[in-house]
């Protein structure tokens, strides 16, 4: 007899929403599989969540409707959640359990791991240093992002994260590296409008023969909701350190993720932690984010891009806050510059690049590189501060300077920042950057090196040197 098949109990003890309590039997431990088989003959797979002394808990990927306790059968198999794999991933889609969605067959699979991973070991970490470019100037000059770095959006309800999430896939890349370069899309608790968005978007654009896609409904089961970022993960470390690729991780909307969390906990009848959410919230968020890096020696890379709704658009809810200390920077999306018709709409002063100064300089993307973005900081935060000084005085009342300022921050809202959809490349938002100087003399930007001035802005230089002269 299949030793298998003797590892199986009869009855439930109850259910409970999307849980099931099993009386206890020996050997199991959490995040073991289990198959339940009803007494209709109908099986439905799940996995143990907790092992008590007097009963052991288990969640299943499908629902309870119809599961009678007495007539049930529990069968326990040796293992955890796995997945499949194989570089033929590349161009799937697949739901948030991984199972193929496209009306194709499974790949045939070249590894096969179970999905709970583990963070990168520190020791082994190597330090990130490579400019990843993303078609978008407020991310790429601004706030860079670098390869093996953890760099989430922060967005609020009606925001359009989701263009900007297709906007992202569609044109990241590692410059020079492109045939080496995949993106791993989970979307957690979607709707099928966002379902048919993304996949469109993805097969119009030619992005979907580079990318792997897992998508979790909003209908699917909360569990699967859990499994979809391990299993984006996995497949980005396969890619990464087996087949030596660099990966883009983007994973939305982690808002969705941590509701999961939140309705699982309660189903348990867990002590809630702030507003709701369970006390282990944090380490769970960790230990799916800490999965992105580089291991010394290795040549592939995982980059993660995580996109969370932050409710009322507060920066301090629970889930904005943990993602943020765990996270190295954030990305902020604004109400204010949506309002106006502005996309993407990116507030670059809130946002954070922490690893922006190891991707970026001579030899990697430019050597005035971070001049730039400093004087461009400067001058728009001068710009925003008298915006409010011009609401109470009117504009009148400002000064020829005042005016400069509030003018810069105008044209870089929508000359700049309002890209649209058409991506541009690093050297072109540099170019650009420049151009918006054009109204101040060379003396004013004092965040810049003298060289780069000498090389970027030669004109204007030229006219300061005559008019001194007379």
């Amino acid at each position: 007899m299949d030793p298998l098949l003797t590892r199986r109990s009869r009855g439930l003890m109850g259910i409970s929403g999307p849980l099931v309590e099993i009386p206890p039997f020996p050997g199991t431990f959490p995040g073991q599989m289990v198959e339940l088989t009803t007494g209709e003959g109908s099986v439905r797979s799940g996995q143990i969540l907790e092992v008590a002394r007097d009963k052991t808990t288990a969640q299943l990927f499908e629902t309870t409707q119809g599961i009678d306790t007495d007539s049930s059968w529990v069968r326990y198999l040796p293992r955890t959640a796995s997945l499949r794999l194989s570089r033929e991933m590349l161009g799937r889609t697949f739901s948030g359990s991984g199972i193929p969605i496209d009306n194709m067959p499974p790949p045939i699979p070249e590894s096969e791991k179970e999905i709970l991973g583990s963070p990168i070991n520190p020791v082994a970490r190597d330090k990130p240093s490579d400019f990843i470019q993303t078609g978008i100037s407020a991310i790429d000059l601004l706030n860079t992002l670098v390869r093996g770095q953890k760099l989430p959006i922060f967005s609020g309800s009606g925001l359009p994260s989701n263009e900007l999430a297709v906007q992202i896939v569609r044109q990241a890349t590692v410059v020079g590296e492109e045939s080496d370069f995949a993106i791993i899309f989970a979307a957690m608790g979607i709707t099928h409008r966002d379902a048919s968005f993304f996949i469109e978007a993805f097969e119009s654009s030619g992005a979907l023969s580079r990318t792997v896609v897992f998508l979790n409904l909003a209908s699917d089961p909360t569990i699967e909701r859990i499994l979809t970022p391990r299993m984006a993960l996995t497949t980005a470390e396969f890619l990464a350190f087996e087949r030596g690729m660099h990966v883009l991780v983007v994973l939305t909307d982690m808002s969705n993720y941590c509701e999961a969390l939140r309705e699982i906990g309660n189903a348990r009848e867990e002590i809630p932690g702030r507003r709701g959410y369970p006390g282990y919230m944090y380490t769970d968020l960790a230990g799916n984010f800490e999965r992105a890096g580089r291991i010394r020696g290795e040549p592939g890379s995982i980059t993660q891009i995580p996109i969370l709704t932050m409710p009322d658009d507060d920066i301090t809810h629970p889930i904005a806050d943990l993602t943020g200390y765990i996270t190295e920077g954030q990305i902020v999306l604004s109400r204010e510059l949506h309002r106006k018709g502005i996309f993407p709409p990116i507030d670059v002063l809130p946002s954070l690049s922490r690893l922006m100064n190891l991707g970026i300089g001579e030899g990697k993307t430019r050597a005035d590189h971070r001049n730039l973005a400093d004087q461009i900081y400067a001058f728009y935060a001068r710009g925003r501060d008298l915006r409010r000084m011009e609401a109470v005085v009117g504009e009148d009342a400002m000064t020829s300077e005042d005016k400069k300022y509030l003018g810069f921050a105008r044209e870089f809202e929508d000359s700049y920042l309002n890209q649209g959809q058409k991506g541009r490349s690093l050297a072109q938002s540099m170019d650009l950057a420049w151009d918006l100087f054009k109204g101040f003399p060379p003396a004013a930007l004092t965040r810049i090196d003298r060289r780069w001035i000498q090389s970027y802005f030669p004109v204007e230089e030229e006219k300061e040197t005559e008019g001194s002269q007379k």
